[in-house]
């Protein structure tokens, strides 16, 4: 490194196994969903279907586990771990985004703006996922935090729940289940737009990291696994 450049320590503990986390879930998150969504094409049996969409529900408890995770630390969190530090909000943030367009070389001890602009819009994605995927598992496959009340709905006999399984129509009221489908279909729709907005942005987020590092030069990913930036001593954006 530069001996004119400086080791800075920017992204907590917790920032870092959050992001980690949500790196592996994700991933298992969009094999595992592409494969449901092309069951046909890939012959999986209504058995098999089950057992995917149950690892797929696990998977998505870690992902939603870990989400809120970041929420709350963004509300009691310090420095970069913050909303302040993370989204584009912050007064002044016009400003810094043009002084980012104008002055090439300036490093950022956080995200510059095109970053906090991608964060606000892979937070708020995976916030959709999240809300809508849960509604979904309670309406497909009867699993928490909604599966008990939905079985409550549709059930003929409130008293034998335990018979009610995914793809069969026993102690099933048609109506109500059929109620309970519609109920459902804008919390699909949203879940599988929201998860092609992600396969486009998460491509984009790698090539703007990419972008970031051969413009500031500061150690982005690695600061990733260690935490410390390396930045220019005389040209550092404190946002």
């Amino acid at each position: 490194m530069n001996s004119k450049r400086e080791q800075v320590f920017v992204w907590s503990g917790k920032i870092r196994l959050f992001h980690w986390i949500n790196v592996i879930a994700i991933l298992l998150l969009i094999v595992i969903g592409v494969v449901i969504l092309n069951g046909k094409l890939f012959g999986v049996s209504t058995d098999g279907k089950v057992l995917l969409k149950t690892i797929h529900v696990i998977v998505g408890y870690v992902f939603s586990a870990n989400l809120i995770f970041r929420l709350i630390i963004a509300f009691i969190g310090k420095t970069y771990e913050r909303w302040g530090k993370m989204l584009p909000f912050n007064k002044g943030f016009i400003a810094e985004l043009i002084e980012f367009k104008q002055q090439k070389k300036l490093a950022y001890k956080g995200h510059n703006p095109a970053g906090k602009l991608m964060v606000l819009a892979l937070l708020s994605l995976m916030s959709v996922q999240m809300v809508s995927g849960l509604v979904i598992a309670g309406t497909d496959i009867y699993y928490p935090p909604f599966g008990n009340y939905f079985t409550q709905s549709i059930a003929i006999d409130k008293d034998n729940l335990a018979v009610i399984k995914p793809y069969s129509k026993e102690n099933i009221d048609e109506v109500s289940y059929q109620a309970m489908r519609d109920f459902r279909k804008p919390f699909i729709t949203a879940h599988v737009y929201s998860f092609y907005c992600l396969l486009f942005l998460i491509p984009l987020h790698i090539i703007g990291v990419i972008v970031a590092e051969r413009r500031e030069r500061s150690a982005i990913v690695s600061a990733m696994f260690n935490g410390y930036k390396y930045l220019p001593k005389d040209e550092i954006a404190d946002h």
